[in-house]
């Protein structure tokens, strides 16, 4: 048996720390903050399956909604787009995950 190097077993890559990876965790963080244009762009990467994350629709839909709920007009129109792609179930998962986001932000801010 030959021996690999556990980078080349696990496809392991390092960050880009000066680019796409650290887009979603500079916009996680500022979400975490309220800023509607951070929920934005998590939508869109999630939506696209851009910066460094799967595309994943609930997910999409949770940060749209969320930046819709709080006024971005072009956050409605692409919850709008990736619903009709989406079941009714994982359109209430997305509504569920979105509440609960807002439920822990509001106590991490109490």
């Amino acid at each position: 048996m030959e021996l690999v190097k556990i980078e080349q077993f696990a496809k392991v890559e390092a960050a880009d720390v000066n680019g796409a990876d650290m887009m979603v965790a500079c916009c996680l963080a500022a979400a975490a903050d309220g800023d509607i244009n951070a929920y934005y762009d998590l939508g869109v990467a999630f939506s696209t399956g851009s910066h460094g994350v799967d595309c994943d629709m609930i997910e999409a839909h949770k940060w749209f909604n969320l930046a819709a709920s709080k006024g971005h007009e072009a956050a409605s129109w692409c919850r709008a787009d990736i619903s009709d792609e989406m079941t009714a179930r994982e359109i209430s998962e997305a509504q569920r995950r979105a509440r609960e986001w807002l439920r822990t932000g509001t106590s991490r801010a109490a």
